[in-house]
């Protein structure tokens, strides 16, 4: 099984990709066909892969172990922790030395990334970084949501509405109360669009996919039997095509509508559920892609672009040299570097420090 995860890695460079293109869209608006351009505006949904496959890993990987103890659940977290902070704080630490640092509860909001609960602040100095308050929320909650997933999926499912009505009350409550001049946990927009509260459907439902092979239940029937990666791939498409009708213009998102954001929440999951089920049991050309070892550093150095590719090392980068790709090519092989000389060794020696 580990052997076939080799492709989910290379899976992380794709969704980093998608990304990419997402963020560079408007500087093709001239001379790219207004069709293009509309799918490029949703190829957000490079997040809501990665979503899915962190809930997928997370799952498979720690179960509900962590809840066996408060030392195995701080060891857990530990372990999660060094992921993201370490890269993520050189860099933001770097461009304050360098730009100055904004007031101090911005700078707080910053270093600890509470910024993603505040609709005002979740995009303050690196923008993208309002994923990982997404993925450090389901990092908190992973081991728990996974016991009750264990012992009933609807439990487990009411567990995570109650945790989303309880961000709307207390997002709502506070506009109520005061105004919530730093808009915490509102609007319902907010919510449902940059919050683990109103995506965790993402990550459960690659929860629910690594429960069922954990449990080794035969889960063929709920998918494709034939050419399943394929078909997936043009669900996930199709999808990404039909969340773009909802699109006023080509400035626009089908996100920013409610049908877009159901299309996108609740059914691209199941898709790209799909996909990773294919990508595990069927033997295909996508799949030896994906798992060769050009996809694989590049899924491991994925993070690391993810951060770079646009926000202040993106603009360093372009001060200094500007190539017409847009530097994506530059900006993997920074990444690159940094995962091999920066990322990993800390990472291997911070969770040596943990585990022993």
């Amino acid at each position: 099984m580990k052997e076939h995860f080799k492709a989910l890695t290379g899976l992380r460079a794709v969704a980093a990709i998608m990304v990419f293109l997402y963020h560079n869209r408007k500087y093709w608006r001239g001379w790219l066909p207004n069709f293009i351009i509309q799918n490029l505006n949703e190829f957000h949904i490079g997040v809501s892969l990665f979503f899915v496959l962190s809930g997928f890993l997370i799952a498979y990987t720690y179960q509900d172990k962590p809840c066996s103890s408060v030392k195995q659940y701080l060891k857990y977290l530990s372990v999660r922790f060094l992921r993201i902070f370490p890269i993520y704080l050189i860099i933001l630490t770097i461009s304050y030395v360098n730009n100055g640092f904004p007031p101090t509860n911005v700078s707080i909001y910053n270093f600890t990334l509470l910024k993603g609960f505040s609709d005002k602040y979740n995009l303050e100095s690196l923008p993208q970084s309002w994923s990982l308050t997404v993925e450090l929320t389901f990092y908190l909650l992973a081991p728990f949501i996974y016991h009750y997933l264990k012992r009933n999926y609807y439990l487990s499912l009411g567990f995570l509405l109650s945790l989303l009505c309880i961000s709307l009350l207390v997002g709502y409550g506070w506009n109520y109360a005061n105004g919530n001049p730093e808009r915490w946990f509102y609007n319902w927009l907010f919510i449902f669009d940059c919050s683990f509260f109103g995506r965790f459907f993402e990550f459960f439902s690659g929860m629910f996919l690594a429960h069922l092979f954990l449990k080794g239940k035969d889960i063929s029937k709920l998918f494709p039997s034939k050419n399943t990666t394929l078909l997936s791939i043009l669900f996930i498409l199709t999808t990404n095509y039909c969340i773009s009708l909802f699109e006023v213009d080509t400035f626009d998102q089908g996100t920013q509508h409610v049908l877009g954001l159901i299309l996108r929440n609740l059914a691209l999951p199941v898709f790209v559920c799909s996909l990773i089920y294919g990508l595990i049991t069927e033997n295909t050309t996508f799949r030896k892609f994906l798992s060769s070892k050009t996809m694989i550093l590049l899924g491991n150095a994925s993070y690391i672009f993810y951060l770079v590719h646009i926000g202040y090392v993106n603009r360093k980068v372009y001060n200094y040299q500007y190539l017409g790709d847009r530097n994506f090519i530059l900006l993997w092989v920074i990444s690159i570097l940094g995962y091999l000389i920066i990322e990993k060794p800390i990472y291997i020696y911070f969770k040596n420090k943990i585990n022993n």
